[in-house]
């Protein structure tokens, strides 16, 4: 790892004394801890000593189960609000009461370990800075907005921010400068787990991920399919995935592009959405040549294991989601500021906005075939340019 200086990022402040326990607070999906990644591993050097515990939810624990990476272990945080909230993932949500009680069971355990440094890497600190305070640690770092409660060294929370830099941003509070953090690496039994998933006979190896948890944010279906039909009908294998909630989402994709197949190639895609675990899929991910997607944690895991991507994005999540590079990693904006059915205004996000209610999708006017030529331009450097 490169240690680099951060002054396109912000300052790094002196290092805390004697950490040797350091608690990171991200509540969210797939996509929400990886942003975090590089200032985990900016962490891990410059505290090399201290173990690194992720206060976070339960596709966070799969992640590090199924890669090497930097967090030493997570703990799952309770439904508390504006932390964790239940969602549909989470079954029956449960009372008050419970929540106050497991929130209780949760500080004391958490207390117990006399956290060093806490730092609050979710959001801008209105519901998460009071959250990371009842940890009890000696020092605590994070982001904040006018109306939240203070920490040791705090970082304004200003919305419209790239992500990853936020947090290497609030890294640099803590003593720790920007570093070349490495990509994850999927753990070996993983890899061989999805070998029998690999069709030897077609190659490269495209991964589809139709899905996105803001429906406002997904390429429809059925230009996700004309895409894959046009790399599928050239020989390479497609592979579409997805979380057991997208099953249905993933079955019209394949559908949909079995119908644009000559009968030789009806055996090219394969939907294994809801199949694999989230160490399989980074295993998958890290085998594909190229994943094609809409902003989406699949997506985000894809770019952390090095693995070319081609993005669609509304052009807002761009300035908070997108990946800075251009060789590994191509985006396709839709520059829509107002919502399609009632004109309403969708650059006002974050903390404080009201959601008009409406879900159509922001990026339908992408057309396909500038994705679909991004796409051979990367199967066609994806080796070279990943060292393999």
């Amino acid at each position: 790892m490169v240690v680099q200086p951060n002054f396109d990022v912000g300052p790094v402040l002196e290092k805390f004394a004697n950490v040797e326990r350091i608690a990171v607070l991200r509540g969210g999906g797939l996509g929400d801890v990886i942003y975090t990644y590089p200032a985990l591993h900016a962490l891990k050097v410059a505290y090399p000593e201290a173990t690194i515990t992720l206060l976070g939810t339960p596709i966070h624990a799969a992640l590090t189960a199924g890669t090497d990476g930097p967090v030493d272990d997570v703990e799952i945080l309770p439904f508390a609000k504006g932390v964790r909230d239940a969602g549909p993932g989470d079954g029956d949500q449960v009372d008050e009461t419970e929540d106050r009680l497991a929130q209780e069971e949760f500080f004391s355990a958490m207390r117990a370990r006399r956290f060093d440094l806490a730092l609050q890497m979710h959001g801008g600190g209105r519901y998460s800075n009071p959250f990371l305070l009842r940890l009890g640690a000696r020092h605590t770092v994070g982001t904040r907005t006018k109306d939240a409660e203070p920490l040791e060294r705090n970082l304004d929370y200003i919305y419209y921010q790239n992500e990853p830099d936020r947090w290497l941003e609030v890294a640099g509070l803590a003593g720790a400068p920007t570093i070349i953090s490495p990509p994850l690496r999927p753990l070996p039994e993983h890899q061989q787990a999805v070998q029998s998933l690999l069709n030897p006979q077609r190659s490269p190896l495209l991964v589809v991920h139709p899905g996105a948890t803001d429906p406002r944010r997904r390429w429809p279906a059925s230009y996700f399919a004309e895409a894959a039909a046009t790399i599928a009908q050239e020989g390479a294998q497609v592979l579409v995935v997805g979380d057991r909630a997208e099953k249905a989402l993933a079955q019209e994709v394949t559908e949909l592009v079995a119908r644009q197949l000559p009968v030789g190639h009806k055996n090219a895609v394969r939907s294994v959405a809801g199949e694999l675990e989230i160490g399989e899929l980074a295993a998958l991910l890290d085998a594909a040549t190229v994943m094609l997607a809409s902003d989406s944690g699949p997506r985000h895991l894809a770019q952390a294991l090095g693995t070319p991507t081609v993005g669609i994005f509304w052009v807002g999540n761009v300035f908070n989601a997108g990946p800075r590079g251009r060789s590994l990693h191509r985006i396709h904006m839709s520059w829509v500021t107002e919502c399609p059915v009632c004109g309403a205004d969708v650059t006002q996000v974050g903390w404080s906005a009201q959601h008009c209610g409406h879900d159509d999708t922001l990026i339908r006017g992408i057309a396909v075939a500038e994705v679909v030529q991004d796409v051979h331009d990367l199967m066609a450097t994806s080796l070279l340019l990943r060292g393999k």
